[in-house]
């Protein structure tokens, strides 16, 4: 599996994780700001699949 195809997955589970730990922060009090952590953990996926898709395309012709 590349770099790429294996970091995919990755990014998914740990943006999953930071969202869930906001989410519980300010349901409980201890935080007022909100980081759009579901926002960046898509444009990272979106970004790592263009250049998945660019790295099997190019290293595959």
């Amino acid at each position: 599996m590349c770099m790429f195809c294996a970091s995919i997955p990755a990014a998914g589970a740990i943006g999953a994780k930071l969202n869930a730990d906001q989410r519980k922060k300010l349901a409980s009090g201890e935080s007022r700001s909100e980081t759009p952590i579901a926002a960046l953990t898509a444009g990272t996926i979106i970004l790592l699949v263009v250049g998945s898709v660019i790295y099997h395309t190019v290293t595959n012709s």
